[in-house]
């Protein structure tokens, strides 16, 4: 039996009413379920490494952040092959491939955690393993939109990237959890002693990583058994990269992608790091992983409802918002001495502030599945291949959000001077989305023509 769709018309109400809807959903939720672990296991180790120096591990605050930042990199570089790959290998192959692919670093790092004389080259190399977890977003994606008409994309994709977000949040608050119990040591290995301060416990901490596989493995049998191919025209590699290299909007699209999901996902992998090193020399500091999974949360939850929203009302209005919070969020750290703090008490207020920004990144990386595909109209392949490439670019955030707060954090003492160059950055990037999309006339706007309508109404109303 072919694993191939010979005829695929989502845009055909009859074939989507008799066929397309039902073969569509079924290959979002089985991707999604697939999706939730790539995130999961793209960023166990931002849950993994504010342990280490409590088990033995003799690594510093820069070479911690720098484990945390490696799957970005990797990630982001991941991503711009598997933009290539839904056209040639379709869907059933690409998915199943890099859902079982994540399983080599997951058993490399329940390994290499059980001996504290393991190379920190050995952890960095498993880092850029876990960029497997990422890379594989930018063929969900793209797979995503083809299966769906324009008309739901927003719903289809803002449903699977926010559910598939969740992964983010289950490896920072399962990891607490499961390390405390001997839930594999038959088979796995023993525990490490974890001590602070003057209290000791027992750990396995090798259950943040093994507990990964069986699940990676069902995914993966999901993915073979279930899922089917769309055949669409196969480009050149060479013209596809002239497509989005060539093309402004493509460009632009990157910056307020990297504004939306490279917050997102570089806070993700920063948030851990962030607590132990700005709060947690005060006596009672909090444990980074108890309060680190509800940004994720947030951000995942926003994505996954906004997509209806972005539907009805645009993208690019949401973008605006999104930006605007962004700005506001930062220059509330900064003046608010958040990032300085001279007391725990400072702390509730630090998480606050977080979360907002996580659920602005949320709104806005929502929006863009319903933007993109709009600016993109003319072309639905090309539609779905930005998807890709923007989500390549972006998936650089958890390597230059954790390397360079990390940065700023060993140079300066504080994240100051990262926050105030993100605000800057957020700037430019709402101008972008407000010149070329929101505002009446926009160049390519998918809400500013509704906007523009209404504004010339009221300009009318109030002259008269």
């Amino acid at each position: 039996m072919t694993s191939w769709l010979n005829k695929w018309e989502p845009e055909n109400e009859n074939f989507w009413r008799n066929e397309g809807a039902k073969h569509a959903n079924r290959t979002m939720w089985i991707t999604t379920f697939s999706l939730i672990f790539s995130f999961a296991t793209w960023f166990v180790m931002s849950a993994v490494v504010v342990r280490l120096p409590n088990i033995g591990f003799k690594f510093d605050t820069m070479q911690l952040f720098w484990l945390a930042a490696m799957p970005g990199l990797s990630g982001g570089t991941f991503r711009f092959i598997h933009t290539f790959l839904i056209p040639f290998y379709g869907t059933r192959h690409t998915i199943t491939l890099a859902t079982l692919l994540k399983i080599l670093p997951m058993i490399w790092l329940g390994f290499a955690v059980q001996n504290p004389d393991t190379p920190y080259l050995h952890f960095l190399m498993i880092s850029v393993l876990c960029g497997f977890g990422g890379g594989d977003f930018s063929s969900y994606m793209p797979s995503t939109s083809l299966h769906f008409p324009k008309r739901l994309q927003g719903f289809a994709m803002g449903i699977q990237a926010g559910i598939g977000n969740f992964g983010v949040s289950l490896t920072q608050f399962i990891t607490p959890w499961i390390i405390g119990i001997a839930a594999f040591a038959a088979i796995t290995g023993g525990p490490q002693i974890f001590t602070k301060g003057d209290a000791s416990k027992d750990i396995w901490l090798q259950n943040a990583a093994f507990w990964y596989v069986p699940l990676l493995l069902i995914a993966g049998a999901l993915c073979w058994i279930f899922l089917k191919s769309i055949r669409i025209d196969k480009p050149s590699v060479g013209g596809m990269i002239k497509n989005m290299t060539d093309n402004k909007h493509a460009w632009f699209c990157v910056i307020t992608y990297i504004m939306t999901f490279g917050s997102f996902s570089g806070f993700s992998a920063a948030f851990p790091l962030m607590i132990k090193t700005i709060y947690g020399s005060f006596e009672g500091a909090p444990d980074p992983l108890a309060y680190a999974f509800y940004g994720p949360l947030i951000g995942s939850l926003i994505r996954a409802v906004m997509g209806t929203p972005s539907d009805k009302m645009g993208g690019s209005i949401w973008i605006m918002v999104s930006g605007i919070g962004l700005v506001l969020g930062c220059l509330a750290l900064i003046f608010g001495g958040l990032l300085t703090p001279t007391s725990l008490d400072q702390f509730p207020m630090f998480v606050w502030i977080m979360l907002w920004i996580f659920l602005m990144a949320g709104i806005g990386n929502a929006a863009t599945f319903r933007q993109y595909p709009i600016v993109f109209a003319f072309s639905p392949r090309q539609g779905a291949q930005i998807l890709g490439w923007t989500g390549a670019w972006a998936a650089y955030g958890p390597f230059l959000f954790s390397s360079l707060i990390g940065a700023a954090i060993t140079a300066y003492g504080s994240a100051n001077i990262f926050f105030w160059g993100a605000l800057v950055f957020y700037a430019i990037a709402t101008f972008i989305n407000w010149h070329f999309y929101t505002r009446p006339g926009a160049e390519r706007g998918d809400w500013g023509t509704k906007w523009g309508t209404w504004w010339d109404k009221a300009k009318d109303t109030w002259k008269g």
